[in-house]
């Protein structure tokens, strides 16, 4: 039905970006160590939180066009 389908979207909307924060949050906390791998590890991680945040943010932007 389309409420489903309207609530599913939102759910996937929240759900990515609640995702890139939490990756963004990590990458953060990675790239302050004194360790370049881990640096490294971060600042891709954090990378990888601002794509689903993106991600998210299309899929609320498109609803149930999707």
């Amino acid at each position: 039905t389309v409420r489903s389908n309207a609530r599913n979207t939102i759910m996937g909307e929240l759900k990515d970006k609640a995702k890139g924060i939490a990756n963004e949050l990590a990458g953060n906390a990675k790239q302050a160590s004194a360790d370049p791998a881990t640096r490294a590890e971060g600042h891709a991680q954090e990378r990888k939180g601002e794509a689903q945040n993106l991600k998210g943010t299309i899929k609320g932007a498109l609803g149930d066009k999707i």
